[in-house]
């Protein structure tokens, strides 16, 4: 129940400009941008089952203009358990658009910042991906990624995946993956909802690569809200 009113109280104080830009498909990132001076927040809620504990992962993301956004997570906060909280800014740049060819490419980094119970001093996230529009208006997105050490393993070097198809106006069916055995490998599908001309609903099932017989499986909901 707390962590319902955690979801309800953030979307009462954030409210997605209609049927665009977020920060990330799920987890992998979308391929997005929004426009200078956009704003857009995000709180992200995972729930792990046979640990009866969440994650909460707040997110604000800002167009700044040359298809370049910019924004800040705060990744780590767990209940109950220890936190590991740590500040992530984040960067995406669409170097490439191809308007009716429906190609993209999109390159992106996010710095991890640990303040609270640090196993690293700090972090990396690099990623460079494609995203291809085709007449279905289905999206596919493929790239590669690499975390430095102690992020999310020993360090990792693979691939990340998603497709978004919109049925409707209000519905959207996705799913994304992280390859490789680490702790954001995980493939999730799920639904996007438009439940406003400004709110968005995202619910998803993070399966986990490995060890899923054991319980690495998470629900996971998003609430969306585009400022202006």
């Amino acid at each position: 129940m707390q962590s319902v009113l955690l979801v309800l109280c953030f979307a009462a104080f954030i409210a997605v400009q209609p049927g665009t830009a977020q920060e990330t498909i799920f987890n992998v990132p979308s391929g997005d941008i929004l426009d200078k001076w956009k704003v857009y927040g995000e709180f992200d809620f995972a729930y792990l089952w046979d640990a009866s504990s969440g994650t909460y992962t707040p997110r604000l993301v800002a167009g700044v203009g040359h298809k370049i956004e910019i924004g800040i997570n705060l990744n780590g906060v767990t209940s109950p358990g220890p936190s590991q909280t740590a500040p992530t800014p984040t960067l995406k740049w669409k170097a490439y658009d191809g308007g009716k060819n429906g190609w993209g490419f999109i390159i992106g980094d996010d710095v991890f910042l640990p303040a609270q119970n640090r196993s690293y001093d700090v972090g990396n996230y690099v990623y460079a991906e494609f995203t291809k529009m085709i007449k279905s208006h289905t999206r596919l997105t493929f790239g590669a990624f690499d975390f430095t050490s102690k992020v999310v393993a020993s360090g990792n070097k693979a691939g990340q995946f998603g497709i978004e198809q919109p049925v409707g106006n209000r519905l959207t069916l996705a799913a994304d993956s992280f390859t490789g055995k680490h702790s954001a490998g995980y493939f999730t599908p799920g639904v996007v909802i438009k439940l406003t001309s400004k709110l968005t609903a995202y619910t998803a099932y993070e399966i986990g690569n490995s060890d899923l017989l054991r319980g690495n499986h998470l629900l996971l909901i998003e609430v969306g809200w585009n400022f202006n």
